[in-house]
């Protein structure tokens, strides 16, 4: 009988303890706003800032409401214009060109490699088309480019990066942290991200005068001196009657079940690490699938895994997935037809405009993704390895079938 998979692919570690007990003391006194102090208590927003700034190597930091609100956060601070082009990355997710859009900006998607990395030259080919000043690089589903040549070319390009690190949060190149490459690093603690607190982002940055931006942006009122990873009133003093309040702070509560996570990562790492290679060796030489490859620089986050089935078609592709699924596997698809739930494209956000990045729809045609949740055992994942194996090896042999065995993808 075939082996079958009975674990959940969304369900997530609970919070920590420490965590638990935090959220509850912020419940037992009710000062859930950030800016609601009694005395010389120091609020929980403001320690996690200090705390993920300590952690990142950065000067400042500021914690919002969510990764999409830290990436709009980000690009009004360095002062993007109604209509202006923002490059970004074909190969992301909804909130990236979502938050271009909603700040007033317009994404221009930038082709991928087979790597699943922004692609340098077309880069600079749509940077010098369009004349744009600013890319919000998303390092999507943890794959990072090499950050020494893009910094370079962007020096060059005078392109101003943001890095959108939703999941590279606790991953570095050449030993230095995500995040602190480009003049901004944006981060989400989502449920599914690297930290848990349901919603909520971070910002991060060495340039006194964007942080000052940010935190007015985000709804500091008058009270921006409460923020310890912040800088000094200085900073404030020539702005601060001119910056809109666009509220999305994070709030205390948040902050307590985040602040005992921060101190995991590593941890956390270490582990995402072992389910990752054991995924890899599990599929490694497999007929008709191809592995993703990881740089020697890059010390990734394996929180998702990705395979590419080169030149499948379509119906093979949906006959694998429902195998898949009917013994327990749960694999997204990114040359779906239709976006569904979580998976989309660029060419289904239509407020973007019609773009052609011929490069990226093939190589998502056949781009296969899983989530790796930490509640998986080393066991857990090599289980689920061979399941896939096995299915990629029978499907890829399957030359013929009915149309209408071909799933609906749901």
């Amino acid at each position: 009988m075939s082996e079958r998979f009975s674990g959940s692919f969304t369900q997530q570690e609970p919070i920590p303890e420490a965590g638990i007990a935090a959220a509850l003391a912020v419940l037992r006194h009710g000062r859930l706003h950030r800016y609601n102090t009694q005395g010389d208590e120091t609020a929980e927003a403001a320690l996690l800032e200090e705390e993920f700034a300590a952690f990142t190597g950065a000067r400042y930091c500021l914690g919002v409401a969510s990764g999409g609100y830290a990436m709009g956060c980000a690009l009004r601070a360095v002062g993007l214009e109604h209509g202006e082009a923002v490059l970004t990355n074909a190969f992301t997710l909804a909130p990236v060109p979502g938050a271009i859009q909603a700040a007033g900006g317009h994404p221009v998607f930038v082709e991928i490699t087979e790597d699943l990395v922004l692609d340098f030259d077309d880069l600079a080919a749509k940077a010098r088309a369009t004349g744009a000043r600013i890319l919000l690089l998303s390092h999507m589903r943890g794959h990072s480019c090499d950050m020494e040549a893009l910094m370079a070319l962007c020096g060059t390009l005078g392109l101003i990066v943001i890095e959108d690190c939703a999941h590279t949060m606790g991953a570095e190149w050449n030993g230095v942290a995500s995040g602190r490459h480009g003049l901004i690093g944006c981060y989400s603690t989502q449920t599914y991200k690297h930290m848990n607190s349901g919603e909520g982002g971070l910002l991060i940055t060495d340039d006194a005068d964007i942080a000052a931006k940010m935190i007015l942006l985000s709804g500091s009122y008058m009270l921006y001196a409460r923020h310890r990873a912040a800088p000094g009133p200085e900073a404030f003093r020539d702005i601060r009657l001119d910056i809109p309040n666009v509220s999305g702070r994070m709030d205390n509560l948040r902050a307590a079940i985040l602040r005992p996570q921060v101190g995991l990562l590593a941890e956390r790492r270490a582990r995402w690490t072992a389910l990752y290679e054991t995924m890899e060796q599990g599929l490694a030489d497999t007929p008709g699938l191809r592995l993703i490859r990881r740089p020697v620089a890059e010390r990734h986050v394996g929180s998702s895994f990705q395979f590419a089935l080169p030149d499948w078609e379509a119906a093979r592709i949906g006959m694998l997935l429902s195998r898949c699924i009917a013994r327990g596997v749960e694999l997204k698809w990114f040359g779906v037809e239709e976006p569904v739930a979580f998976t989309s494209r660029y060419p289904h956000w239509r407020y973007a405009g019609e773009q052609h990045c011929p490069k990226t729809d093939r190589i998502l045609a056949g781009l296969a993704d899983m989530r790796l949740p930490l509640t998986f055992s080393v066991e857990d994942a090599d289980l689920i390895a061979r399941i896939i194996r096995e299915e990629v090896l029978i499907t890829g042999q399957a030359e013929h079938f009915d149309a209408g065995e071909a799933p609906v993808i749901e």
